[in-house]
């Protein structure tokens, strides 16, 4: 990446879309409603695979999704459910759950391609990534900490893309995206590096940079789905155990 003050401003902690939402409560506004449906379309998947391990078939799953989610950005879950507000992650999944014991209507569903679509979601892909999920049955919650993670991850390496695409880093971004979190030595610096045209040492400090990036884009990522930033550190270790357990 560039030099690190290019990068520095957007490493501070504004106004988080998970704090946006809560602080409109009840008198939400365009940013505060668009922020909740950036978090919902990210995190989405998550919910899918919870509602597979509760033992719904792909279809109900996706008939009861899409009905949480029309109702969730409809109505005000706020309430009721202070607990859980400090983390979007517990407080979708307690909405999903609470949704699930108590309003949940089949007979009122709304079907795929009926109704109003609130997000565009990619069914065929999350019923393939769902078969590829290690299975366990008998804990979908643990599931669900472990797909957010995953989504997680995934939305902060989009927007590092993203970053050195508009820097004009994007065949550096190509060739250097697997070292980010791998080992200092598991992949060949040197092939990478003739590729690029560049020194091997050269490769190792833009490796460097862009996992500095990487870094400040997860903790803003995570704190973005915090009502209290100073979380940030707890939320990481939780999600990264959630990985590896």
């Amino acid at each position: 990446m560039n030099s690190e003050s290019s990068s520095a401003p957007r490493d501070v902690f504004v106004t988080t879309r998970w704090t946006m939402v809560l602080s409109a409560g009840r008198k939400s506004s365009p940013h505060s409603d668009r922020a909740l449906g950036e978090l919902c379309q990210t995190y989405w998947y998550p919910l899918y695979a919870f509602v597979r391990r509760q033992g719904k078939t792909k279809e109900d799953a996706e008939d009861l999704v899409q009905a949480f989610f029309a109702r969730f950005l409809e109505k005000n879950y706020l309430e009721g459910l202070a607990a859980e507000r400090g983390k979007f992650r517990a407080f979708l999944l307690a909405s999903l759950k609470h949704f699930l014991a108590n309003e949940w209507d089949k007979s009122q569903a709304q079907k795929r391609g009926g109704g109003t679509e609130h997000l565009s979601l990619n069914w065929q892909d999350a019923d393939q990534r769902f078969h590829l999920d290690p299975p366990d049955p008998t804990n979908p919650e643990r599931l669900f900490d472990r797909e957010w993670a995953l989504a997680l991850l995934d939305r902060v390496i989009a927007r590092l893309a993203d970053e050195c695409e508009r820097d004009g880093k994007a065949e550096l971004f190509a060739h250097a995206k697997g070292f980010l979190t791998a080992g200092q030595d598991v992949l060949p610096y040197a092939d990478a590096a003739r590729a690029l045209g560049l020194e091997e040492g050269a490769l190792r400090v833009a490796v460097h940079r862009l996992r500095k990036r990487y870094r400040a884009l997860l903790r803003d990522e995570i704190a973005q789905t915090l009502e209290d930033s100073a979380q940030v550190d707890e939320e990481l270790r939780s999600l990264l155990a959630a990985l590896v357990g």
